[in-house]
């Protein structure tokens, strides 16, 4: 018989036991939470946006994307700058009215025959407006141009560039040397941009003006640069006769060595004197380039054709290329009214576009790739722009994949949250759009922008490439955007 005593008494030596023993091998099941305790859990929109301590305004639209209809909102009506996100709205309008498998195509057409390896006329490098064309493309013409026994011209070497109108810049109220703002023509070549690299000789720098790429880097004649001793501007730049880019650099701010790629403001006349260099390396002569307004007829002896439009939207949606937006979106609009006008027409194109699309609408687009402050949208036309595509549609599959953090601030990629999206961003702007796949596989859709135009209003021309807080504001805004992505896969998973 066991008695009392003994009971109690294997009861507490047991509990002892435990006390100091190592660790379970496996974990104590603690009990069930209740349905929807992770909803209940999600903290409150509001208090994110309060918690992130962001100045400025936030608006954001959430929404059901097979559906379209609003699941939360915050100032969803308000219109609000979209940076880069502007570049989805191009996207759909590209694809809209030149289709998924559009091309574009480079060619050297000749007015006369060949004969005994000469051009019996002029020779024109005629550009289609290719926004992704290289040097290395270039080389690979003049390649065929050799091997169709071509070894000069009778006449002139001429370049076609009215594809597109000729835009000095994009947006003329960033600084001058930004890679980011370019020119723009029917003849583009490595992003209309010129690599500058300099290195400390025995006395000042040396200093290189070249169209690199991965297999040419010739010198250009083109853009041209002076080293002056000086603090400050770090560049200054003017346009100089003949299609010159004349700039100059502070001695101060240029150490040892480095290099930077430079925006190019005659695209047409930079692509033809780099094809000239190419040319020569394979044994073409060539006299100095000059243009013609008039687009040729004639033969045509090379080609480089692009890829696909969809290939190249891609692209531009994954790095943000401000050139192939502003291009893209120009053709359309030359395809949708038969004429294109200047940039800033081409965006109210595109907003016309839209209101067709949408019915009444305030957006305004100043320009295709966002880089304009002058643009607006709100996130609850956003939204319903992307709806209308849907989550399955080619416009979300051009977007890049954005993943929630880990404790630790790292790209989630095993978190079973899917994020397709459009990133923005300027000085006191950043905006984030696409969809969401819940873990149930829900599919959402959504727009946030944040904006401080204050803060915007106060950037002098001295700091607009790097403000004082500009950083700390953007690197709030994308928490807040994915604070906020986050709550939503949660609270709306299905």
């Amino acid at each position: 018989m066991v008695s009392r005593r003994w009971v109690l008494g294997g009861l507490l030596a047991s509990g002892a036991g435990i006390a100091n023993a190592a660790p379970f091998d496996r974990a104590l099941i603690p009990p069930p939470r209740p349905n929807g305790f992770a909803k209940r859990a999600a903290p409150d929109a509001g208090d994110l946006i309060n918690a992130s301590n962001l100045s400025g305004d936030t608006a954001f639209v959430v929404a059901d994307a097979r559906t379209g209809a609003v699941l939360e909102a915050v100032n969803g009506a308000q219109k609000m700058p979209p940076a880069s996100t502007a570049k989805a709205i191009t996207t759909a309008y590209a694809l809209n009215y030149l289709g998924p498998e559009y091309v574009f195509r480079t060619q050297l057409v000749a007015t006369g025959p060949v004969v005994n390896g000469r051009v019996q006329g002029d020779l024109i490098l005629v550009g289609g407006g290719d926004p992704i064309l290289d040097t290395d493309q270039l080389g690979q013409m003049a390649a065929q141009l050799r091997a169709r026994g071509v070894r000069g011209v009778d006449g002139a070497f001429r370049f076609y560039a009215g594809a597109l109108p000729q835009i000095h810049d994009i947006d003329p109220d960033q600084p001058d040397h930004v890679g980011y703002n370019p020119s723009i023509s029917g003849l583009n070549l490595n992003f209309n941009r010129v690599h500058f690299e300099w290195k400390r000789a025995s006395q000042g720098y040396t200093v290189t003006m070249d169209a690199r790429a991965r297999n040419y880097a010739p010198r250009v004649n083109t853009a041209r640069m002076r080293v002056v001793n000086r603090q400050a501007p770090v560049y200054t730049y003017t346009q100089a006769s003949g299609g010159v880019d004349d700039w100059t650099v502070a001695s101060a701010a240029l150490g040892n060595g480095g290099a930077r790629w430079l925006p190019v403001r005659h695209p047409g006349g930079y692509a033809a004197e780099v094809f000239q260099a190419v040319a020569a390396a394979q044994g073409i002569a060539l006299p100095s380039p000059r243009e013609t307004r008039n687009r040729p007829a004639g033969t045509v002896l090379a080609e480089n054709i692009s890829p696909s439009l969809t290939t190249i939207l891609r692209a531009m949606m994954k790095y943000s290329t401000n050139l192939t937006a502003e291009v893209v979106g120009l053709t359309a609009t030359g395809r949708r009214s038969g004429s294109i006008g200047g940039l800033s027409a081409s965006g109210g194109q595109m907003t016309d576009w839209l209101g067709d699309r949408l019915g009444q609408t305030g957006a305004r687009f100043v320009d295709h790739s966002g880089l304009g402050e002058d643009s607006r949208i709100s996130p609850q036309d956003m939204t319903r722009v992307l709806s209308g595509y849907g989550a399955n549609s080619v416009l979300a599959g051009l977007m890049k994949d954005v993943y929630l953090k880990t404790a630790d601030g790292k790209p989630d990629k095993t978190n079973p949250v899917k994020i397709r999206a459009k990133t923005g961003t300027l000085n006191f702007v950043s905006g984030l759009t696409g969809y969401v796949k819940t873990r149930s596989g829900r599919d959402l859709v959504f727009a946030t922008f944040m904006a401080d135009q204050r803060a915007r209003a106060a950037i002098t021309d001295e700091t607009r490439e790097r403000p004082q807080g500009g950083r700390t504001w953007t690197r709030k805004a994308r928490n807040l955007q994915l604070d906020l992505i986050n709550r939503w896969a949660t609270v709306y998973n299905g």
